[in-house]
């Protein structure tokens, strides 16, 4: 008696999946034709994405080699192009290189490069403090040490993901304008940090010895 009500029961089951099939079959297999297209669309953008990667990845690299070839103008220009319109991470890379290229030529065309980078808000804040740090770092022989002051003081704060070559620069600035308390004032703010790279600690132990040396005569 059990065996023909599990009969009954499987017929009963594969007529309703008949009749479901018969009523909702076309939409099941318009849902798998769509999963199958749009598996194959993503598949090949990825491809497409991945093209246009390398063809990009070649542009800059070939950038970078001008750039040590000495071939300045056409490191620029191939490094202009990619800042306009490569996708958004090489583009990125693209205006600090261009930046950098062009302080090569001009430290204080480069500076304002660096300038127009950290004022783009679409960039991250860290990015943004980097291109502020490159462009003070530049400005250390151009504009007097209260200017940069100005300008990298907010990066050596104790959070800052700058800190430690904000506080170089600034010590060199004001060493550089025989103003040994505050150059003495940045180094010993290297020295106390415990994160302070081990490099850099070595670094400013000279410059701390000129400090204690007192004023020194430097040409501008």
């Amino acid at each position: 008696m059990a065996d023909i009500f599990r009969e009954i029961d499987e017929e009963v089951r594969r007529d309703k999946a008949a009749e479901l099939w018969k009523k909702y079959g076309w939409l099941l297999t318009g849902l798998a034709v769509l999963a199958v297209a749009a598996m194959a669309g993503w598949q090949f953008w990825l491809y497409r994405e991945q093209q246009a990667s390398q063809v990009v990845g070649a542009r800059l690299e070939a950038a970078l080699k001008a750039s040590r070839d000495g071939n300045g103008s056409e490191a620029e220009t191939i490094l202009g192009e990619l800042a306009a319109s490569a996708p958004a991470g090489y583009r990125q890379i693209a205006r600090f290189r261009l930046a950098a290229e062009t302080a090569k030529r001009d430290a204080a065309a480069g500076a304002t490069a660096f300038d127009q980078i950290a004022a783009d808000g679409s960039l991250g804040q860290l990015y943004r403090d980097l291109a502020r740090l490159r462009a003070g770092m530049l400005r250390v022989d151009l504009v007097p040490y209260p200017e940069l002051r100005t300008a990298l003081e907010p990066l050596a704060t104790p959070q800052g993901a700058w800190r430690h070559s904000a506080r170089e620069f600034l010590g060199i600035a004001a060493l550089k304008a025989n103003l040994f308390e505050d150059a003495g004032r940045w180094f010993d703010a290297i020295v106390t940090d415990p994160q302070s790279p081990a490099v850099l600690r070595q670094r400013t132990e000279l410059y701390l010895a000129l400090v204690r040396g007192g004023p020194v005569e430097t040409k501008n």
